[in-house]
């Protein structure tokens, strides 16, 4: 099967390749467009996020849609915990808030699996929410440049 979509950076990942790849996401899911996010992934992408399982890209849309409709002004950070080769570990966490208006700190982390294309073909992720107060936020919107690779606090 000829490639199609290239996503670089392409594996194998350097330290640079591999921080921008992680920036670049980040970037994405900022954009809480559940289309422009699928085209990161592999046509045939296989997920599990907390305890749902996802296949493809329309599926991951339909996950997305539906998580975006149900968090609220989410914004979220990542950081690159380590890589090798086409995989990658990284930490996260999000803000948001339900139709209540009560705000959440998502925690998780990730680990992704790259095809030679760059296109992510597999997504697994852990996340645990903790409810915090609004003065407690510290996540506003997309990380701004002057903050691009700043190590995100674990409280």
């Amino acid at each position: 099967m000829p490639v199609t979509e290239l996503r670089s950076p392409l594996p194998p990942f350097t330290p640079e390749t591999a921080a921008e790849k992680v920036q670049l996401a980040e970037d994405a899911w900022n954009t809480r467009d559940p289309e422009h996010v699928s085209r990161a992934y592999t046509p045939d992408s296989i997920w599990r996020n907390r305890d749902v399982f996802v296949r493809g890209r329309s599926e991951i849309v339909e996950f997305l849609t539906a998580k975006w409709e149900r968090e609220l002004d989410y914004a979220l950070r990542k950081s690159l915990w380590g890589f090798r080769g086409n995989r990658m570990a990284v930490r996260f966490q999000y803000e948001w808030h339900d139709r209540d208006g009560q705000w959440w700190r998502s925690y998780g982390n990730e680990l992704w699996e790259f095809d030679d294309a760059g296109l992510m073909s597999r997504r697994e992720a852990s996340i645990n929410d903790l409810a915090i107060a609004e003065h407690e936020r510290r996540i506003r919107g997309p990380r701004p440049v002057d903050e691009r690779g700043v190590v995100i606090p674990i409280e």
